[in-house]
């Protein structure tokens, strides 16, 4: 709990009180709105207690977020620096950074049979340009 008083979070609550008591407030001066007449401020009398459903929504979600990550994690993640061999059971002692290795995938050329005249004089022409960079498209000799 003590980690929703940090200044971040102060910040996170002001934010979020102020946000849903404006979009409340614009909410009821909507409905005063449409009260005298406005039909369309019907449509957004609606609109901002939604809004302000999702500030809450979101800061609920965060709050949720914050207090499982102290709680599972420990330290690791409040400093930033992610998940480490130990969290995923690589180990004891000193905590180490997890190393992830890029994912190499290899194209499969694919032959779908015959190809139309103009498809290969089209792929020809691009193999051309490929091979020559500087090349103008009017260079081409085919």
């Amino acid at each position: 709990m003590k980690r929703l008083w940090t200044p971040a979070w102060i910040a996170r609550h002001v934010a979020m009180v102020v946000l849903v008591a404006s979009f409340l407030g614009l909410g009821w001066w909507q409905v005063s709105r449409a009260a005298a007449g406005n039909a369309i401020s019907w449509g957004y009398a609606v609109e901002w207690p939604i809004f302000a459903g999702f500030v809450v929504f979101v800061w609920w979600r965060e709050v949720k977020h914050a207090l499982r990550g102290a709680t599972t994690t420990g330290e690791s993640h409040a400093s930033g620096t992610g998940p480490t061999a130990t969290e995923q059971g690589g180990g004891a002692g000193r905590p180490r950074p997890v190393v992830r290795r890029p994912v190499r995938v290899t194209r499969v050329a694919v032959d779908d049979g015959g190809e139309d005249a103009d498809v290969a004089a089209y792929n020809r022409y691009l193999s051309w340009l490929n091979a020559n960079p500087g090349a103008k498209p009017g260079d081409y000799p085919g």
